[in-house]
């Protein structure tokens, strides 16, 4: 008895902990947020139905079927149809619940950004992120290994031989125009780090050899922090910028800023 009442008191105390909202989400800064969180929260209900459903009766077991003396164990090999039953089930239901998400992760992932979407450069390394800007020529300039030297202020390895790389920025950290679409170039200069962004719903892997692109808009202006949320290295604590999401006018004057040599 008092082991079925430990279950459903753990059952309860964890519903009410995630149905009370504490320690949720910080409210959403960017268009496909809403979408994120309202995905979020229909896996929740799914899961949160079977996890109660399996705890009560969890407990209903443990307390009817308790120890005595005059009970013998049975035993029972299962049943080949109950098998696929809630195989096939469950198999549905998540094949339901992916393809809600579909739309948010094909537009991120799939659909190709705007010709005059905003692109940055974000390269990890152990342990800071160096955001590149293409300055006033558009373009970025090449980049080489054998260039790379951080404590000579070259952390991306820019060729300074070729003419796009002269007005190229690279910051330790990001501005970005509130409500303008954004093209995020992601690079990793040597283990997998993760470019995360809690406000933004933004989270992805940076992989050596890789450039993946990661399209958002961020909706409200802010102070956001840029952590690493892949475990990196012995300094992955310390691996963390800031993303400033601006008005136009202040983003072209931080752009001003940030040129002068």
């Amino acid at each position: 008895m008092l082991l079925a009442i430990t279950i459903w008191v753990i059952t309860l105390v964890t519903v009410i902990l995630f149905a009370g909202g504490f320690w949720w989400f910080p409210e959403s800064a960017s268009s496909h947020g809403f979408l994120l969180d309202e995905q979020f929260v229909y896996t929740l209900w799914v899961t949160g139905v079977v996890f109660i459903l399996a705890q009560v009766i969890l407990g209903y077991f443990v307390f009817k079927y308790k120890e005595t003396p005059d009970r013998v164990a049975h035993y029972s090999h299962g049943s080949n149809k109950f098998e696929i039953l809630w195989t096939g089930a469950t198999t549905l239901l998540f094949f339901l619940m992916v393809s809600s998400g579909f739309q948010v992760w094909y537009d991120m992932y799939i659909v190709q950004a705007d010709p005059e979407a905003l692109q940055i450069e974000v390269t990890g390394q152990q342990f800071a992120w160096n955001i590149r800007y293409a300055g006033p020529d558009g373009q970025f300039g090449n980049t080489e290994p054998q260039f790379i030297d951080d404590a000579g202020g070259n952390p991306v390895g820019l060729d300074q031989t070729d003419p796009a790389s002269a007005d190229d920025l690279v910051l330790p950290t990001m501005a970005v125009p509130v409500n303008c679409q954004v093209k995020l170039l992601l690079r990793s200069k040597d283990v997998t780090h993760n470019f995360s962004v809690r406000e933004l719903r933004l989270k992805q892997d940076t992989v050596p050899g890789i450039v993946i692109p990661l399209v958002f808009t961020a909706t409200k202006t802010g102070r956001f922090e840029i952590a690493c949320s892949e475990l990196c290295g012995l300094g992955h604590h310390r691996m963390r910028s800031f993303l400033d999401v601006l008005s136009i006018e202040d983003y072209n004057e931080w752009l001003r800023d940030n040129s002068e040599p």
